[in-house]
This record gives structure tokens, C-alpha cells and sequence, in this order.
């Protein structure tokens, strides 16, 4: 998602630019200790039956489903929704199962969640309690089928969290509990910059999600996953969805996965330039500005509702918005097997603008044909952009952006979230625990993708290389600055821009450019991504998985970098000539200052004008915190630069050049 505190892109560049101004100063911290870097067992990934000590699923990995049946209704006048789910849950597991879990996130709007009482008092995008808002899931009936009995469930809420106390065990290795519930909410004006509603001069927008219980994870690292929703994001199981939404007939909606009823909810001529869409990589026009205020664009006109019926298949979520005032328009995607897939977006005509909205099923199409092609193949059958208050939101197929974001700011928004759809849409981590796992990969892919897009229409602007190196040394130097692996519900909010998203993007960055290279990168993350796609992984899964698909032990790296914020700072200290005599060659010492470590590069210019690039593998600093490597020089030596491609964050360039001294 996008974090509102941070300004522009979300790139990590632009996630750097703000945070503290600390100057770069000679004492980097600790001395270096080479044992402890490079201890072998610091991450070790033992085998079970679930998950190999390569980092793959094992022979008897398992994993639980949820599949839905939800209808639901909007009062679009009192800005609530009513609804029925029905889940089916199935046990895959080998464990017998006497109670089951749900998350309820709405009762985050509650006046006594959790959430209400660590909100700030002046307010924050953490909820709407300061704005005197009173949410909650409201539920009218629980009840379950099991083992063909019917009957009320005994179930208990607390917080965010509902658990069904069952009256036999769920028995293990395909069971299944069909669980019943009635329900309804009211849907925040701010909620959380996840869901919400913006009123505009052609109708309210509705951004709707969290919208009905979701079964919590029980999984073969920790059992039921129960941490309440307290803002973090979410961990979910996968299974399918079929959901209808009931709005007024003069209303357009926008849902996860495929629209089943075309015929019953748009107009002949909405459907004809549907089907023209998607066989076009140009943008179509389905509903335009000048057609939102006319009746005749929708049937049935301004009165009556009618029901949108949507099916999405192999996902962990789903999520829509509805509004009389979108313009729409769409676009076909062109993926790397020949699939069919659709690209549109929603928005008001306050926003339909060449400069802004206009181009954003653009933005989507070429994301995600550029994201499909690199990494793994979009799944769904169509990406729907949606502009209102939510600044930005990931949801399986759909997404939510600020109404008001243009040029860079809104290609930057679209690609970030529809980028999630990776993360942690096919490859299903932990968001509650692990936000590096989504936010990091997916600022990551970001960079690629911005470079990629209209040859690079955007990416001075969002791929700073500069901003992005030195805003993380500027972290990492921070005492107060916490490493990646931090739960982000104690990670400190000015903090989890850095901890979250650019530190991780960053990371990637360097193994890709400097540390592994493209070619072998490139093909660790498509292992990674191919392994565990519609899985879920455990950070250890992807250390071991780089590790063993790289063919590098890359420990080093994760201990440094995820799980502490060490500091680097590389040093030139001596040029010496062999027998004194510089045809012989130059012998040169580099010295390694900081806690951490990573391979050397250094441009080495002779008298002659000749430079070349010596490059040193990190396994120089295994022993000790000194290097001397003999370079063949014909000439004296006039310079030695360490980090020349100021990629590397070395925390003090003061120290990386070493210059002859001229005799008078």
C-alpha cells in the first residue's frame, strides 16, 4: 500500500526523501568482526516434511482453503453494507482442529478496538475515531454445517478476531466446516486509507474492503495466526470467490475477478466497447465523461438496482467500489502465454484529464504486461484501477489510488499496487509480520517497471539512484532506525517507510546490480516467485531459495541487511609498489571499518591514463577486516576509487579515494 506520510513516488527514491538529516560522520559504529558476519549457522532452515532446507515447499507441504459465497447490498444513503457469507472451509491440515478463527476487520472502527485506543489523539489514517465515526461489524446470525449437522455456533469475539468453538474436531486431511453468517457495517468516510467514500459532483464513490469475515491462517509454522488487526496489513488463505453486490441501478461497479452478468447490469453499448477493448492495446472508452450524467448510460436509468455478480478464482481476497459517477474506460492486456486479460479503470470526470486519470488504464496495462513478462504471469482475468480517498490499496485484481494523483505520482501509485500482485497476491507472505516480504519485493519490481515504462517517460523522476543510496545510509546511520525484520505494529511510523518498503527494494537492487548480477538474480526471484506462488512462504523459504537457486551463500547479506542495520564503510589505506617499482605491480590495501560487508569495486587509474575496474568478491573481508590485492600496473599509480558506481552505501566517501601526491 501506499504510505500517505511519504511524499510522491513510491519508488525508493522517493521513500527516502524524507526521515533524519544526519550528517555522515567518520565513526560509523562498532568495529568490524568478520566471525560474526560470516557465521555459518545463523540462518539455518532445517528440513521437515512441509518445507526443504533449500527453501521449497516439501513433499507434505500442506495448506488449508477458504472458499466464498457472499451477497451483499449497499445503502448508498446511509453508507452501509448488508450481507450474507457463506464460507467453506476445508482442513488440509494433519491436525485436528476443535476451534476455528476469523478475522473481523471492521470492528477496527469499534470506539473500544484496540486500533481506536493507539490511534493518536489528534487523528491519523489509522481510523476514524477522532472524527467521532462508530464502526464495527454488526453480526445478526452465526451458524455451521458440520459432519451434516446444522446448528448456531458457539463463537466469541474479541477485538478483530471471532472464534467458532466447534462441537466435534474438524477432522484433518480434507474436512470441511461450512460456517453461515449475517452481517452488516458502516463504511468509514477515511477507513484507514484501505476502504472509504469521496464525494464528488456526480455521486459518492464507495471503496469497499475488509468487507466480510475472512478465515485467519492455519499454517505449519505457528498454527492459527490470531495477531489482531491493528493497521498492518494481512495474511490470508487462498480459495475461491463468488460474490454479488446490489447498488442502484444508476451505478457502475468494479469488483476482484470477472464479471459473470454483463447482460444484466450494461447497456448494449457498454458491452459492445467492452468486447472492443479487449482486443484493443489502445485505450477504449466504455462509459464517457459526457455519458456519466445521462440516464441512458445505464439500465434502467436513476431508478430501480440491479445486481453485479463477480467470480474470482485462486485468490486470498476480493474487494470492490461502486459509484454513479465513474467514467470508464479499458484496454487489453497482452501476457506472455496468449491469455486474455483486461485492464480499466474508474474515476470521476474531476479526474479525467490527460495528465492524470485518462492515462491510468495505460499505467496498468503496461505494468503488468512488463511485471507478467519478467517475473510470472498476471493471473487474473482483469486489473481495475479505481480513483477516490483511498491513496492507495492492493487488493487481488483491483486497486484503489488517489483521486488526485497526476503524471509520475499516479503511474508511480499504479504500478506500486498493482506490483502486489505479485506480492503478496500470488506469492502469499505474511503481511502481518513481514511487510518486507510485500512492500520491499514490490519497491523493488518498482524500479525495473519505471525504467521499463514508455522508455523511461517516468523514471528520472522516480529512480533517483542517488536519492535512494543515500536516504538509506541516512537511516541506517539513524540509532533510532529499526531493521526490516521488525513487526511493523511496534515499528514506529516515521520509521516504516525505510524498515518496510525501500531498505528491502533497495537490498534487491544491489544483489541484482552488483552482488549476483541480472542473469543469476534474475533467476533466484523466478524461483522464489515459481515455488511458492499462491503459497506461503516463511523468510527463511526465500534466504534459503536465493541461496541455493543463486548458487551463492548469501547469509552474510540477509544477517546485515534484514535482520540488522549495520554500516558500511570501505577504505583505502595504502599503495605500495612491488620491489618498488611500479611496472612490477601495485600492491593495495583496502580496509573495511563498519559492522558490514559487501564485494569491493574499485576504478584504479594509472599515469598512463589507463583506468580499469578491479572487482573483489565479498569473501575478502571472511578472515579479517584488511585486504591487500596485487594490481598489475605497467605505470605509477594516480588514483584509487573505492564504490565508483556509488551503488554501494558507504556511509563515509571521504575515505574511498586515495591520490598520488605531487612532489613540488
Amino acid at each position: 500500500m501506499k504510505l500517505p506520510f511519504l511524499p510522491g513516488a513510491l519508488l525508493g527514491a522517493a521513500l527516502l526523501t524524507a526521515g533524519p538529516a544526519l550528517a555522515q560522520a567518520p565513526n560509523t559504529g562498532p568495529a568490524y568482526d568478520s566471525r560474526t558476519l560470516f557465521n555459518p549457522s545463523f540462518i539455518e532452515q532445517l528440513s521437515t516434511p512441509t518445507r526443504t532446507a533449500g527453501g521449497q515447499p516439501g513433499a507434505q507441504y500442506w495448506q488449508n482453503a477458504a472458499d466464498y459465497h457472499i451477497d451483499a447490498r449497499l445503502d448508498e444513503k446511509a453508507a452501509r453494507v448488508s450481507a450474507t457469507v457463506d464460507i467453506t472451509y476445508t482442513n488440509n491440515s494433519p491436525d485436528r482442529l476443535p476451534f476455528v478463527w476469523l478475522q473481523v476487520d471492521q470492528n477496527l472502527y469499534r470506539e473500544d478496538s484496540r486500533g481506536a485506543a493507539i490511534t493518536p489523539i489528534g487523528g491519523g489514517r489509522f481510523g476514524n475515531n477522532s472524527r467521532g465515526f462508530r464502526g464495527g461489524d454488526s453480526l445478526q446470525t452465526v451458524t455451521i454445517e458440520l459432519h451434516g449437522k446444522k446448528l448456531k455456533a458457539d463463537y466469541r469475539v474479541t477485538d478483530t478476531r471471532m472464534q467458532i468453538i466447534l462441537p466435534e474436531a474438524l477432522k484433518p486431511n480434507g474436512d470441511k466446516l461450512v460456517i453461515h453468517i449475517g452481517y452488516g457495517f458502516s463504511i468509514p468516510e477515511y477507513g484507514s486509507d484501505r476502504l472509504g467514500r469521496l464525494k464528488t459532483k456526480n455521486g459518492e464513490i464507495f471503496e469497499v474492503a475488509q468487507w466480510y469475515p475472512r478465515m485467519a491462517v492455519y499454517d505449519d509454522v505457528e498454527g492459527w495466526n490470531t495477531l489482531p488487526y491493528l493497521t498492518a496489513e494481512f495474511y490470508l488463505e487462498y480459495g475461491n470467490f463468488d460474490y454479488t453486490v446490489n447498488v442502484p441501478a444508476n451505478y457502475l461497479v468494479g469488483g476482484s475477478g470477472e464479471l459473470v452478468n454483463p447482460a444484466e447490469v450494461l447497456t448494449s453499448a457498454q458491452q459492445s466497447r467492452l468486447a472492443k477493448a479487449a482486443g484493443s492495446d489502445q485505450t477504449v472508452m466504455v462509459r464517457s465523461a459526457d455519458e456519466v450524467t445521462q440516464a441512458g448510460s445505464r439500465p434502467g436509468g436513476k431508478n430501480g438496482r440491479l445486481t453485479w455478480h463477480f467470480k474470482c478464482q485462486r485468490a486470498r481476497d476480493v474487494a470492490w467500489a461502486a459509484s454513479s459517477a465513474f467514467v470508464w474506460d479499458a484496454a487489453k492486456m497482452n501476457l506472455p502465454s496468449g491469455r486474455k486479460s483486461l485492464a480499466q479503470s474508474l474515476y470521476p470526470v474531476e479526474a479525467a484529464q490527460d495528465t492524470a486519470w485518462n492515462r491510468s488504464t495505460e499505467y496498468v496495462k503496461k505494468s503488468i504486461e512488463f511485471n507478467s513478462k519478467q517475473w510470472y504471469e498476471f493471473t487474473y482475468p482483469v486489473a481495475t484501477n479505481v480513483a477516490g480517498v483511498v491513496g492507495g490499496m492492493e487488493y487481488p485484481g483491483i486497486v484503489f489510488c488517489g483521486v488526485k494523483a497526476r503524471k509520475a505520482s499516479l503511474y508511480s501509485v499504479t504500478d506500486h499496487e498493482f506490483g502486489h500482485n505479485w506480492f503478496p497476491m500470488i506469492v502469499g507472505s505474511n503481511e502481518r509480520k513481514y511487510p518486507w516480504m510485500d512492500e520491499g519485493f514490490n519497491t523493488f519490481i518498482n524500479m525495473l517497471s519505471s525504467a521499463d515504462f514508455n522508455k523511461g517517460e517516468y523514471a528520472k523522476q522516480l529512480s533517483d539512484t542517488a536519492r535512494l543510496v543515500a536516504g538509506n545510509i541516512r537511516y541506517i546511520m539513524d540509532p533510532a532506525t529499526v531493521p526490516p525484520y521488525t513487526v511493523p505494529d511496534v515499528t514506529p511510523s516515521n520509521y516504516l517507510g525505510y524498515a518496510a518498503y525501500s531498505k528491502m527494494g533497495y537490498g534487491l537492487f544491489l544483489l541484482r546490480a552488483e552482488i549476483l548480477g541480472p542473469e543469476r538474480f534474475d533467476y533466484a526471484f523466478r524461483t522464489y516467485i515459481k515455488r511458492w506462488a499462491f503459497k506461503h512462504p516463511q523468510p527463511k523459504d526465500f534466504f534459503r531459495t536465493m541461496n541455493e537457486a543463486s548458487g551463492e551463500d548469501l547469509t552474510w547479506f540477509w544477517r546485515e541487511w534484514v535482520y540488522n542495520n549495520w554500516t558500511l564503510d570501505q577504505a583505502v589505506t595504502t599503495v605500495a609498489y612491488v620491489n618498488q617499482d611500479p611496472a612490477q605491480g601495485a600492491l593495495i590495501t583496502v580496509e573495511n571499518k563498519g559492522q558490514a560487508a559487501m564485494p569491493v569495486i574499485a576504478d584504479v587509474t594509472e599515469t598512463s591514463g589507463k583506468t580499469t575496474r578491479v572487482r573483489l568478491p565479498v569473501e575478502v573481508w571472511q578472515r579479517s577486516g584488511t585486504w591487500t590485492f596485487r594490481y598489475n600496473s605497467t605505470t605509477p599509480l594516480t588514483l584509487v576509487r573505492l564504490n565508483p558506481t556509488k551503488l554501494l552505501p558507504d556511509a563515509n566517501p571521504g575515505n574511498n579515494v586515495w591520490r598520488a601526491q605531487v612532489l613540488k
